[in-house]
């Protein structure tokens, strides 16, 4: 379970990401000053640092900046109400690894997020630039095999599509709408249970003969592959 420290000084925003991180599978720890932020940075192991600009104590760029020296290959990503071209050049030379302004989805950040961590898995050569890894379930995006357990999995074009969207959004919930729109290139029909087929076809060939199980639904909502805990 990758560990996530939350520093921002706005308690609502702060708790806000932090459970919507938690519902994806993620720990998270949060701290409201900079001083403390970076105090816990330092003193534990993080796999990634979401961190506010305006922050009492010390302010984000300076916390950044101290942390680069000490974890260079820390992932950062800087939140700010302040959208200027020269804000986000201020957070990228503090050594940010990505920049995002305030007000903002929660759904973009969780994106933003993702795409840190794989690229510092990438970078600290823990993952093939090809691979997709859940558990003992591996995805080869280029050689375009699936396998869990050591077991090689054959599985059809459409259900390779399907299982490498969920995979790349490991722990968040999937709509029917959104996988139908990506995967499929198509809008939503409610009335149709082609998704929920497909859904069934991975399950039986990933999840059926092996622990844990990873595909799970969650009713009025979608889908998550997750581990199942």
């Amino acid at each position: 379970m990758k560990s996530i420290l939350i520093v921002e000084d706005d308690r609502r925003i702060a708790n806000n990401i932090s459970r919507s991180l938690r519902e994806e599978g993620y720990r998270t720890e949060v701290a409201y000053d900079g001083v403390t932020g970076r105090h816990l940075a330092l003193g534990q192991p993080i796999d990634l640092l979401i961190l506010d600009v305006n922050l009492p104590g010390m302010n984000g760029y300076d916390v950044c900046h101290s942390l680069r020296t000490e974890k260079p290959d820390l992932p950062i990503i800087m939140l700010t109400a302040l959208g200027e071209i020269e804000d986000k050049l201020d957070g990228l030379a503090s050594g940010a690894d990505d920049y995002i302004v305030k007000p903002f989805d929660l759904r973009e950040l969780s994106a933003r997020v993702t795409t840190c961590l794989r690229r510092s898995d990438r970078l600290n050569g823990r993952l093939p630039a090809d691979v997709l890894k859940v558990a003992d379930l591996v995805l080869d995006t280029s050689a375009r095999t699936v396998r869990r357990q050591q077991a090689d999995i054959e599985v059809t074009a459409r259900e390779m599509a399907l299982l490498e969207y969920l995979m790349r959004r490991a722990g968040r919930v999937v709509s029917k709408a959104e996988l139908s729109e990506q995967v499929w290139q198509l809008t939503y029909d409610p009335g149709s249970n082609v998704i929920e087929v497909y859904i069934n076809y991975l399950r039986r060939k990933i999840d059926r003969d092996f622990r844990p199980k990873l595909i799970h639904t969650r009713p009025g909502l979608g889908y998550v592959l997750k581990v199942d805990e």
